[in-house]
């Protein structure tokens, strides 16, 4: 059994990631904030840390009598990152040089940081981006995401911190707050569900490759206790959907067809992105038993629908 920390353990995609550890017979700790009280993930963990991931002290309690830690915690998402750079900087990527420099010194066993796959390789000329792509971020997020990246580099040469990065696609599912300004399908839904038309940025033809949560958190955990030559995977469908796509699929599964109203797109959105993931799947096996879109938003739209 193996001791994991879970940073961001209650968060949209963390709490699945804790969910898929205890199912997995691991042992598991979960630091967040706790915003609210209300705990997201199903399974009942270990140890539940109520804490300020800017608090280094209680990140260093955290990290104390670890064997593992996942990474998932973000202060910032695009929106916020793009409104205040020097946040992103002063909260995101100090915090997490902070989290590496602990878990140096604690001789933690291996990191996993969960980074971005949908905005850190920016435009492409290839239509699925591997691995090897250079990254070539365009908003603030990805960049400060890539520079934790190489953080992380630095402590695995320099401190010798073992790690991986994972970078991931575009998660949605169940537990995604549809009220922030990240995730356009639990927002579509919502607008669709109070009777407003859909906003769409751009002509709706924008690409990005969208990944069932749950599915997404079986992959993020599956290099846990494994060897594998890389220290950097994709994590995605390896498919992409086009926003249209997407609205053609809502319209599927709640029977309403929706009025939709187009919006100028920023000018830091990527306007294609699919990852692949045969460097994942060369390592750690198939996944072709990935949630198909329709049933990923037909699952989370029968969520909205049971909590109203």
């Amino acid at each position: 059994m193996t001791r994991c920390l879970v940073i961001g353990g209650n968060g949209f995609v963390g709490s699945y990631v804790v969910d898929e550890l205890v199912a997995t017979g691991h042992e598991v700790t979960v630091f967040d904030r706790f915003s609210g009280g209300e705990r997201r993930y199903d399974a009942t963990p270990a140890r539940e840390i109520s804490g300020d991931f800017l608090n280094v002290g209680q990140v260093e309690q955290a990290v104390a009598g670890q064997d593992v830690i996942f990474h998932l915690l973000s202060t910032t998402n695009p929106a916020s990152a793009e409104a205040d750079p020097l946040l992103d900087v002063r909260t995101n990527v100090t915090s997490s040089i902070e989290l590496f420099r602990l878990a140096a010194a604690a001789r933690i066993e291996h990191l996993y940081f969960v980074s971005t796959g949908g905005a850190i390789y920016g435009e492409q000329a290839q239509d699925v981006v591997d691995e090897n792509a250079m990254p070539l971020p365009i908003s603030p997020y990805a960049i400060g995401k890539l520079s934790i990246e190489r953080y992380l580099a630095y402590f695995r040469r320099v401190q010798g911190l073992r790690s991986t990065v994972l970078r991931l696609s575009n998660p949605y599912g169940p537990r995604q707050s549809p009220t922030r300004k990240q995730g356009v399908i639990p927002i579509f839904l919502r607008q669709i569900a109070l009777g407003e038309p859909v906003t769409v940025f751009g002509d709706g033809s924008m690409e990005r490759d969208y990944i069932y949560v749950a599915d997404a958190a079986r992959m993020l955990v599956a290099p846990l206790g494994r060897q594998s030559p890389h220290d950097l995977y994709n994590v995605g469908s390896g498919r992409s959907f086009s926003i249209n796509e997407i609205i053609d699929s809502i319209r599927r599964i709640t029977g309403i067809d929706p009025a939709v109203r187009f919006m100028p797109a920023p000018p830091t959105f990527v306007q294609h992105i699919a990852l692949s993931t045969e460097r994942f799947r060369a390592a750690f096996g198939e996944t072709t038993d990935l949630t198909d879109l329709d049933e990923g938003v037909r699952r989370t739209w029968q969520t909205m629908v049971e909590a109203r």
